[in-house]
């Protein structure tokens, strides 16, 4: 049994008959473990910024800046194990209520 898949080059997508099975598999990705902030304020053992906002509806909000967090763009902690692994000191971005 075949089935439509799109294709997109350059921008531009193709219909093209390929096999369901073919369609179906999963790709894996390989994510490496490296360092997203490489100068910024080296010398700290964590980045952490603060910034008051006055119209908030919690007391303190921590954004993700390390791009692991599972609940992004929300911080979920899981810099803590990204700085073990890649000597890296990123830390959220609290926002705090005024």
């Amino acid at each position: 049994m075949a089935s439509l898949a799109c294709v997109a080059v350059g921008g531009l997508s193709y219909g093209q008959q390929i096999p369901l099975a073919a369609s179906t598999r999963r790709r894996m990705v390989a994510v490496r473990a490296e360092s997203v902030n490489p100068d910024i304020r080296k010398t700290e053992d964590k980045v952490v910024d603060s910034v008051v906002v006055a119209e908030l509806e919690k007391p303190v909000t921590a954004y993700c800046r390390c791009w692991r967090s599972g609940t992004f763009p929300l911080c979920d902690g899981s810099h803590v194990k990204h700085n073990k692994a890649t000597g890296d000191n990123v830390g959220p971005l609290l926002l705090k209520k005024q």
